[in-house]
């Protein structure tokens, strides 16, 4: 499943994703059901930790792809999330190559990186270790973000450093960083993305791209970006219970 999700994506096949923040595995069971290519565990913002990730992998790791945003381009960050059995990694803020290169190298095993080598649920705990180490560099996922005024500076470096699979653009970070915190339509803010749409495409890297709505990813599939993150878990819930909620109160029974 792995292999196949990085080559699918390296295809460019469109690949639509949704982001599970919830530390409950039976939030990353639902959104599984429901049919998404792949999930996005993030891990950077809200109250997600090793043992919650551990028992979402465990709970749909084998169902669908799910890539984890680790909180920074830190080794040992990485290496944990991967060792858990991780399809993939996020990483936030990549800014410059030198950056990107170090992330791909805390991923790699020797002698295409330097990821330090241990017994995990990746490995099934010994049993399949050489299987996983022998196949884990070709099959593993490594994106970085491209979410800050610096990244879009050295994009076109970025871009061509050697084991990135994907580049996926944080607009709203994007846009703070540029002055513009949430004006994901500013001109400023436009030209930026399109620098960084430029930048992917010349190199031949799969773009991807977050939204809150399928509104607002849909312009960017239309651009080519094929890595697709929309929607949240927490705002399924408390949008869908405000639409009955509302619902309710708009026809409430007369007894």
């Amino acid at each position: 499943m792995f292999a196949s999700f990085k080559s699918r994506l390296a295809a460019g096949e469109l690949l639509l994703g949704t982001m599970v923040t919830l530390p409950t595995a039976s939030t990353a069971e639902i959104l599984a059901g429901v049919g998404f290519d792949w999930l996005l565990i993030d891990g950077e913002h809200g109250p997600l930790e090793t043992r919650e990730t551990l028992a979402i992998l465990q709970a749909v790791g084998e169902k669908v792809p799910c890539l984890v945003r680790v909180p920074e381009a830190a080794e040992v960050a990485i290496k944990k999330m991967l060792d858990l059995g991780a399809a993939g990694i996020v990483v936030p803020q990549v800014n410059t190559a030198e950056q990107a290169a170090r992330v791909v190298q805390f991923a790699k095993y020797a002698p295409a990186g330097s990821r330090g080598v241990g017994l995990a649920r990746a490995h099934k705990y010994g049993l399949r270790f050489n299987e996983y180490v022998q196949s884990a560099n070709d099959s593993t996922t490594v994106v970085v973000q491209a979410e800050h005024a610096q990244a879009v500076e050295n994009i076109d470096e970025i871009v061509r450093v050697p084991g990135i699979d994907a580049v996926l653009l944080g607009p709203y970070d994007l846009s703070a960083s540029l002055g513009k915190m949430g004006q994901i339509s500013d001109p400023v803010v436009v030209t930026a993305i399109q620098k960084v749409t430029k930048a992917c495409q010349d190199a031949g890297i799969p773009l991807g791209y977050f939204g809150v709505t399928a509104d607002a990813v849909r312009p960017y599939i239309e651009q080519g970006y094929r890595l697709i993150v929309a929607g949240v878990d927490t705002l399924f819930l408390s949008q869908s219970a405000s639409i009955l909620l509302n619902k309710l109160k708009k026809n409430p029974t007369t007894g």
